[in-house]
């Protein structure tokens, strides 16, 4: 496989995430225990990575802050604006990049990410400049999907199937694991606090979520494309994607474990 330079990957994760809106319904309880860690008040600046639909943004909102919701792909931030309309809110919406952000220094009182910016390649980029947007004791609070449970685990099986990523890019689902958070955030950032949680899915059976999956969420959309002219292969690769969820399917619902991080700029 050809290595993919981090434009074309940015591109590509532009294409990949522009059927989520669906899928973004079942992460509004996620936005709100993210901002209630978050501990955003009324007055607060606050800018969302990888916003998507806005549903943290608009979480965030609601509370009385000032928010700005940044995203790769224009289809999600026009589903976004949709969204804050409907709840006659004012968020600024941005089209930009989680490693190279389009803000002055010191301008933000909390930077949040629900499942966003773990996508951008260089985590090292996107720490400093999470960092740099953040006033003088400001914070950063993201939700990510931990590497040993599903969500984790499907996109490692997602990785194994696609092209392999630029030189000095890391897996998304590192951001999951609290030992390598707390290496990342380093001496930017004081002693990560950590808190668990739950997001369900709910599913008919194992064959109505893995067709959900395959036409709403991007990577999962994608590989099934690429793979399309190759019915044994294709096969092969339904087979696995359900045995990889069949654990965490019970009660007519799929369980996704996240966890929350918040740290204060040191």
């Amino acid at each position: 496989m050809t290595t993919t330079t981090p434009e074309a990957m940015r591109q590509r994760q532009r294409e990949m995430w522009a059927s989520f809106a669906p899928t973004a319904t079942f992460t509004t309880p996620v936005a709100a225990h993210l901002v209630k860690f978050a501990g955003i008040q009324p007055g607060e600046t606050v800018l969302d990575l990888g916003t998507g639909t806005g549903v943290a943004a608009i979480t965030a909102a609601q509370r009385g802050a000032t928010v700005t919701g940044l995203d790769l792909t224009p289809v999600l931030l026009e589903r976004a604006r949709e969204n804050a309309a409907i709840a006659g809110l004012e968020i600024t919406w941005v089209e930009g990049d989680a490693e190279q952000l389009p803000f002055p220094d010191a301008s933000f009182d909390v930077v949040t990410s629900q499942f966003g910016h773990m996508f951008a390649p260089r985590h090292d980029l996107v720490v400093a400049e999470m960092r740099r947007v953040l006033k003088p004791g400001g914070r950063v609070v993201f939700a990510t999907w931990l590497p040993e449970h599903f969500v984790g685990r499907l996109f490692a099986f997602v990785g194994r199937h696609s092209p392999p990523p630029p030189p000095g890019a890391s897996p998304p689902q590192l951001w999951g694991n609290p030992t390598i958070i707390a290496e990342r955030l380093g001496s930017a950032f004081g002693a990560p606090f950590f808190e668990p949680g739950m997001m369900t899915f709910p599913a008919l059976s194992l064959a109505h979520f893995a067709q959900f999956m395959e036409h709403s969420v991007g990577p999962v959309q994608k590989l099934i494309e690429a793979n399309a002219a190759d019915p044994k292969r294709l096969a092969t690769i339904r087979a696995e994607f359900q045995a990889l969820a069949a654990p965490y399917f019970f009660d007519n619902l799929v369980h996704q474990t996240y966890v929350l991080t918040r740290a204060t700029v040191a």
